[in-house]
């Protein structure tokens, strides 16, 4: 078990917020920047289809491997370091990825890009430290759908980019804005003193990472290589046996990557599997409508769209999940997140059942992104607060981390269920594979379908106490509140069931010896 060296701050200028959500905004422009030229990318990298996958296929390995490990460094050696440092590696990497129209320079680059996922859990972390509670549960939503707002609007602008100029430019853009983030969390984002004590688990990092490429890998490339190939199968296999080595060894040392005894809390754990159907949930609607708006109308159900429109059509999706932001913390403030996280996926069902019917015109497709939107925001903004409600100050970083690596796995599930979905159901016109309508309807009831699961998992989650008036006798762990009591006793006073009392100096001496 560790613990912090410092109590956390709770001062910041006004700055902090918008600042880090850019930078979470920037990861996601990083993540969909090439979605514009993914058919193209074998002509533009002249290499095979299967090997062009791999630009897509490595940003999301390095990502997963990146998140969970960056947020443990972050708790240990400070969150902003390496919070720059996360978003500096992918300014060289996206500079790699500029100057080059060859396919394993590219990969490198999208690899090193892939290292910025771990700018979402280190900024969550930074809001914890640095904000008061009564503005933590917006900044943190906020920040919690960056990912989504960020891709929402990189998608109109990507495709505008890649229809009048050089490919390559996209890569250019993507380092200027990770510099601008750079440079104002420099000037406008203060180090936490929050330190957790303790040395870099190195073998776990190791592990983990092991097995996470085991697992992701053939996910992403089952499709390609056959979801009963021995290659599929034995890559999931190699996955399991690594992956519960390392919970052994994780559950034996003393200072752990991620401490599995606090992720199995009912709270942390189902918090992380409703991750994942939220992940599942948010990745089907961004696959399924771009193309559907861009089929050709001559298919007969295809809506005839440029790439730019197509875009606009799909932005609102994020606009939405920036918009729900305030109004989730709201709700979540007079009903907790667990509820804001139920509503959310209440939504998220209702927009997918009702888009069964409403894929015959663009403005169809506007009110369904608008919906998925305002459901997926209410979600994706729960979720940290379920965590951090859940974990030590001193796990903030790193448990934020494994959440935003469950959102990863979910959405990596979904592209290749889909996928698979789409290309199974898919014409064949003058050799080329062509979704169709029914492989369009599939792919939403699938999305249903996690939802409901997500909805099972969000039920399941424990009871939690109604917000209080008075935050700074709410504590949103156990380790928070043990430091509160010996903060109180110390200053002459202390809460005992609703009265204050004086406390003794044997009462005093305790409250800082259970800390």
């Amino acid at each position: 078990m560790t613990h912090t060296t410092d109590r956390p701050t709770r001062r910041a200028s006004g700055a902090v917020v918008p600042v880090l959500a850019f930078a979470g905004i920037v990861v996601a422009v990083m993540q969909t920047l090439l979605v514009p030229v993914i058919k193209d990318l074998p002509q533009l990298l002249d290499t095979s289809p299967g090997d062009a996958t791999w630009v897509l296929t490595s940003t999301l390995l390095s990502g997963a491997v990146a998140t969970p490990i960056m947020g443990r460094l972050g708790d240990l050696y400070g969150k902003r370091r390496l919070l720059i440092l996360s978003l500096a590696v992918m300014v060289v990497g996206a500079l790699v990825s500029a100057v080059t129209s060859a396919l394993i320079p590219m990969i490198v680059g999208r690899t090193l890009q892939g290292f910025a996922m771990g700018a979402i859990p280190l900024g969550i972390g930074l809001m914890r430290d640095m904000l008061p509670r009564e503005r933590l549960g917006s900044a943190m939503a906020l920040m919690s759908s960056s990912i989504g707002v960020g891709g929402g609007l990189a998608l109109p602008a990507a495709a505008l980019v890649a229809q009048h100029t050089d490919w390559h430019a996209l890569f250019y853009g993507a380092a200027a804005l990770g510099v601008l983030a750079i440079a104002l969390t420099l000037l406008a984002v203060p180090e936490s003193p929050a330190r957790a004590e303790g040395t870099f688990d190195l073998p776990g990092a190791l592990g983990l990472s092991a097995g996470l490429v085991l697992f992701l890998l053939p996910i992403t490339k089952g499709s390609d290589w056959g979801w009963t190939s021995g290659t599929t199968l034995g890559l999931f296999g190699a996955a399991a046996a690594v992956l519960l080595l390392w919970g052994v060894y994780e559950l034996r040392t003393p200072a752990p990557l991620v401490d599995l005894r606090t992720t199995a809390r009912p709270a942390v754990l189902f918090t992380n599997l409703a991750s994942i159907m939220v992940g599942v949930s948010f990745y089907v609607v961004s696959l399924v409508l771009p193309q559907l708006l861009q089929l050709p109308k001559s298919t007969g159900y295809g809506l005839g769209q440029s790439m730019v429109v197509a875009g606009l059509l799909v932005a609102p999706l994020g606009l939405t999940m920036m918009v729900t932001a305030p109004v989730y913390a709201r709700l979540s403030a007079k009903y907790g997140p667990k509820v804001t996280l139920i509503l959310g996926m209440l939504i998220i069902g209702i927009g997918y059942g009702a888009g069964l019917g409403l894929m015959n015109a663009a403005w169809q497709s506007l009110v369904i992104a608008i919906v998925l939107g305002a459901g997926i925001g209410l979600a994706y903004s729960s979720l940290p607060a379920l965590i951090i409600g859940a974990v030590p100050a001193s796990e903030t970083g790193a448990a934020n981390g494994l959440n935003t690596l469950m959102r990863s796995i979910g959405t990596s599930v979904s592209s290749a269920v889909i996928g698979m979905v789409l290309a199974n159901t898919a014409n064949d016109v003058h050799g080329v594979a062509v979704p169709t309508m029914h492989g369009f309807r599939v792919s939403f009831l699938i999305a249903t379908a996690a939802v409901a699961v997500g909805l099972v998992l969000a039920l399941l989650l424990p009871r939690q106490q109604r917000p209080s008036n008075e935050p700074h006798l709410r504590a949103s762990s156990e380790e928070d509140a043990n430091l509160e009591r010996a903060e109180e006793a110390l200053r002459g006073e202390t809460v005992v069931r609703g009265e204050t009392v004086v406390p003794s100096e044997a009462v005093v001496r305790g409250a800082v010896l259970r800390d």
